[in-house]
């Protein structure tokens, strides 16, 4: 069995289109709330979103091929090439031996919306050609694989909001058992649209406090649901000795991944939080590490009523005593929800806190819930020294993924 490294991270998020932007703002606790400007929102109960400002695709593709390419596949083609260029890892590795797991929890979204509306106003000889393979939710997987020639394993995972940490995990997996060098992996969403922010209201899944300042509060008593976010985290996995023998720069070693399911409710987590305990023990226990004071855990911490109370349930019992000295924030306090995109931020907040030894906050906590009861880095950035972390996702199905994280000894 293979060790496996991060050599490479790449980001477009509401807090900063890549990764120096995105860490100092995070750790300034900047969150990216605001009115939406994508359309009119104005008849909707929720009309802030964390959305991706200043994004310009063509800086990372030809003009022509923006036109057939849905927003959450530029997302992904973004991200990649800064987490390639960062790992210097293009013409490093043999194609067949090169992989992309890039995951979307719902894909084209954008251009389903877009192409139902012509197909209802203007008639089905209307429809474009690409609609299709813009639409589905493998397509940026498939396109980072043509641009960077990567011929090995692909696989895009679609498991709801833990998909990017469900598609690191198993091509940590795919490289730990030989079957890649490296691979290029994450998340991509881009579903701020009037159907999707309706969608998700109705099911009572967004945080309905129109104030960008009290909706998303993690942990908060005051908690009422999520705020609605867009982009990609995609970072470039490695072989240890491959990335050592070509000089490459190493972030921190990636050691333990779990993967559950509740097999309980379509939204809601289980009540006893059981897939959360036991994702969080396959990760652990993958890794061989004990839980310590220089631990860190980013968690799905979505400011929902259920998953907060519940994900701090699963902490305590996975870990015991030790997860009241662990800090847990949740940086969707400051990014929002990038639902299959979330991990792949959360990941590279991960690998940053062991680099950098600082701890990003959960911003915007004011009032204590007796049931979210951890160390919450409340409002500030702390320096602390970590060497490990583990990165905590959970689904709408019950889908649980974990990473863990460490530096390399």
């Amino acid at each position: 069995m293979k060790r496996v490294v991060i050599t490479g991270l790449g980001c477009i998020t509401p807090v900063g289109n890549n990764v120096s932007d995105f860490w100092q703002n995070v750790t300034a606790g900047k969150h990216g709330f605001a009115t939406i400007t994508k359309f009119d929102a104005s008849d909707l109960k929720v009309n802030i979103a964390a959305e991706v400002k200043g994004f310009e695709p063509v800086d990372y593709m030809e003009k022509s091929e923006v036109r057939k390419t849905d927003l959450y596949a530029q997302y992904a083609l973004a991200a990649a090439a800064q987490a390639v260029e960062d790992s210097k890892i293009a013409a490093q590795v043999a194609p067949d031996r090169l992989g992309v797991y890039v995951g979307s929890g719902i894909g084209g979204m954008i251009t389903f919306v877009t192409e139902t509306e012509k197909l209802l106003t203007k008639g089905p000889g209307r429809i474009s050609p690409f609609f299709i393979p813009m639409m589905i939710s493998n397509m940026a997987s498939a396109l980072v694989a043509m641009k960077y020639n990567a011929r090995g394993p692909n696989l895009p995972v679609v498991s709801a909001c833990a998909t990017a940490t469900h598609a690191i995990g198993e091509a940590f997996r795919a490289i730990k058992y030989g079957y890649a060098d490296a691979i290029i992996t994450g998340g991509a969403e881009a579903t701020i649209n009037k159907l999707s922010m309706a969608g998700f209201i109705n099911c009572m899944a967004l945080s309905t406090t129109n104030d960008p300042d009290n909706s998303s509060i993690p942990f908060d008593k005051r908690r009422n649901g999520f705020v609605m976010g867009e982009g990609a985290g995609l970072v470039v996995l490695e072989e240890y000795e491959h990335a050592v023998n070509r000089g490459a720069n190493i972030y921190c070693e990636i050691s333990g991944y779990g993967n559950t399911c509740d097999a309980y409710h379509v939204t809601a987590p289980h009540p006893e939080a059981a897939g959360g305990i036991e994702v969080i023990r396959l990760a652990m226990k993958e890794s061989g590490l004990t839980p310590n004071e220089k631990m860190y855990i980013n968690p799905h911490g979505t400011s929902t009523p259920l998953n907060d109370k519940t994900e701090t349930l699963a902490i305590k019992k996975a870990l015991g005593d030790i997860a009241y000295k662990i800090p847990v924030s949740s940086t969707k306090s400051m990014f929002g929800h990038m639902l299959g995109a979330a991990g792949g931020a959360e990941a590279i907040v991960a690998v940053k806190a062991i680099q950098t030894g600082i701890i990003p906050p959960t911003v915007n906590y004011k009032e204590p819930d007796p049931e979210c009861d951890l160390d919450y880095v409340p409002n500030t950035a702390r320096n602390r020294e970590t060497d490990k972390a583990l990165s905590l996702s959970l689904g709408f199905g019950g889908h649980n993924a974990a990473i863990i994280l460490n530096s390399v000894k």
